[in-house]
């Protein structure tokens, strides 16, 4: 079986792809910029750009996971980005999927876009920030256009991924361990979903398998964290000693106090993110790994 794979040089989009290829598929793959040195590769920038009818010969599903996440206190300055590249991009890749007749188009979300998985198009949601908002506005667009075409459309929410090659917020604050500089935290009480990127990926293949078209599926590893959780954990897989003191956590509530972006980072650190997976679990998903594996893999 053949599928298209964009973002297939992201951090998930790596794993999926690899998951895929040791399953005996093959791929077309999209990639935003490079060169295109084989057959089945694709350079094209989504935003602007419409993918080759030949991308889409022989394609069975359409896996996207391209995107634009970068997670930005002042990323209002950059919403016609994040506008063109999760919303504009999403449209018309799906059109052009639908017009070359893919029989299953699966989105690769995200729960900034929403917490209840609901799938109901009037259905209350409270998207955080930019990136949210316009994953969201993509997730209402796919939701409408599936009414109008007999491919199949499934929406999957991803919490914060984590696994071996880490990127973003959990990548600086690994380095920022690593280095020493990071502050040792006081014990903080609350509640964060997470989800390592090989069992997204097994909830992604269960998904397109199990899944209900038009559905929205959040997906994490079924275990609440802390941040002071997560902090540790690092310390124990870089083989530092945990600090015997620790910065209060009233200062840190504090520095949450005051404007500019240490108060936004210091506000995503003690606050909470706790989503359900319950949907997910329903077609029989159960993630094997934990955030202390780290650097586990599963394929």
């Amino acid at each position: 079986m053949k599928f298209l794979v964009t973002g297939s040089s992201g951090f998930v989009g790596r794993r999926l792809c690899k998951s895929l290829y040791q399953q005996g598929h093959s791929l077309s793959l999209v990639l935003r910029e490079g060169e295109k040195k084989e057959k089945d590769i694709y350079v094209c920038n989504l935003k602007n750009e419409c993918l080759p009818e030949e991308a889409f010969e022989g394609v069975d599903t359409v896996f996207h996971l391209a995107g634009y996440a970068h997670d930005l206190k002042n990323s209002k300055k950059l919403e016609h980005d994040y506008y063109l590249t999760n919303v504009v991009a999403t449209r018309n890749l799906f059109k052009s999927s639908s017009e070359m007749g893919i029989k299953n188009f699966i989105f690769i979300s995200s729960v900034k876009a929403g917490c209840s998985d609901a799938s109901e198009r009037d259905s209350e949601e409270t998207p955080q920030g930019v990136y949210g908002e316009t994953k969201r506005k993509a997730e209402l667009e796919l939701l409408e256009f599936s009414n109008q075409t007999d491919m199949k459309v499934f929406i999957i929410r991803p919490s914060l991924v984590y696994g071996p090659k880490i990127r973003g917020n959990l990548l600086s604050m690994k380095k920022a361990i690593e280095a020493g500089w990071f502050p040792p935290l006081p014990i903080i009480q609350n509640v964060r979903s997470m989800v390592h990127v090989d069992d997204l990926v097994r909830a992604i293949l269960l998904v397109k398998e199990k899944g209900i078209s038009g559905e929205i599926y959040n997906v994490t590893d079924g275990k609440d964290y802390s941040t002071t959780e997560i902090y540790e954990t690092f310390c124990s897989v870089l083989r530092k000693e945990l600090p015997k003191l620790r910065v209060p956590f009233f200062m840190l509530k504090l520095l949450g106090l005051i404007p500019g972006r240490l108060s936004y980072k210091i506000n995503k650190l003690i606050g909470d993110e706790k989503y359900s997976s319950s949907k997910i679990e329903t077609l029989g998903f159960s993630a094997k790994l934990r955030f202390g594996d780290l650097n586990e893999t599963l394929f």
